[in-house]
């Protein structure tokens, strides 16, 4: 017979109790069960722990020093059932997101605001990257879930929209302009513009439409993100086109908003690896998501107009 938890677990209400009597109330077992349950773990670890005083038990050297054990690896035990409840309520955890750093700027933020006044003890870790190591990232299932404007899905993945806006015009105060709800290609002709580079993928498809339309913009800056562009613009140094978020940032603080006549469409996209491990917590900050671009799109079209 090799010892059992059952030994040690009799073994610690005799040390607790100081009785075999209000051991077995403990255990909610009888008392000749405690007597040998005792007795067998004695033999089986070859170690007297008891000395029988007056019908009373007192724990030897052996024994004292054997509860100390005992009870570290109960403590232990109950680290790990605290941690599980914890779990359970959400009050440990880690939440890993990679997206693109204008999501990181102007969608998450407030997310992750709401999300931990809900759960405060969840951590939640966001790195901005850009495509395509984002996409490759997520195919190698190193994060929980990620935000791209990539409609398909990486290898490895699924991937849901959000939400799918339209790039909008920021112009500075007192631009001629504003005096239009909406502006059309022919509205840029000869107009100062501050552009996206020409490596970006919106910024090709903007100057595509002006190509088209016959449309000679003059472009007198361009720079690498939406947030120098629109920095750009509140200073006075040209008109832009940009992503409806990065715009709502700056709106009402030297920048104003305006719908064109053209889409341009800016999507938002939530991709889940298939093979990373899902918890409850990626479900729950995906409802955020969820009514933070319901209220993106109720704020934007506020301000310049429904679609």
């Amino acid at each position: 017979m090799a010892v059992t938890l059952r030994h040690i677990e009799v073994f610690r209400a005799v040390m607790m109790t100081g009785s075999v009597t209000d051991a077995a109330a403990m255990l909610n077992t009888s008392q000749p069960t405690i007597s040998r349950e005792l007795a067998r773990f004695e033999h089986l670890i070859q170690m007297k722990l008891f000395e029988r005083i007056r019908g009373r038990l007192r724990p030897t050297a052996h024994a004292l020093q054997l509860f100390e054990e005992v009870q570290r690896a109960y403590f232990g035990l109950d680290r790990i059932l605290d941690t599980a409840a914890s779990l359970r309520q959400f009050e440990q955890g880690q939440l890993s997101i990679v997206c693109l750093p204008v999501f990181s700027q102007s969608l998450l933020p407030q997310t992750c605001r709401r999300f931990i006044e809900r759960f405060p003890n969840v951590g939640v870790s966001i790195v901005p990257q850009e495509s395509p190591l984002l996409e490759e990232w997520l195919s190698a299932q190193r994060y929980d879930f990620g935000l791209t404007e990539v409609g398909h899905a990486p290898q490895g993945t699924e991937a849901t929209p959000l939400m799918t806006l339209d790039e909008i015009c920021v112009l500075p105060e007192a631009h001629p302009l504003l005096a239009k709800a909406v502006l059309s290609p022919g509205d840029f002709e000869g107009q100062s513009f501050v552009s996206l580079s020409a490596t970006d993928s919106y910024r090709q498809q903007i100057d595509q439409i002006f190509r088209n339309a016959g449309t000679a913009r003059r472009m007198v800056v361009e720079t690498h993100s939406a947030a120098s562009v629109c920095s750009m613009v509140r200073e006075g140094i040209g008109l832009a086109i940009v992503n409806p978020l990065t715009a709502l940032d700056f709106s009402g603080n030297g920048v104003h908003l305006r719908r064109l006549s053209f889409s341009v469409p800016f999507s938002v996209n939530i991709v889940r690896p298939i093979h990373r491990p899902q918890s409850q917590l990626v479900e729950l900050f995906g409802g955020e998501l969820a009514r933070q671009a319901r209220q993106i799109e109720t704020r934007l079209a506020a301000l310049i107009g429904p679609r």
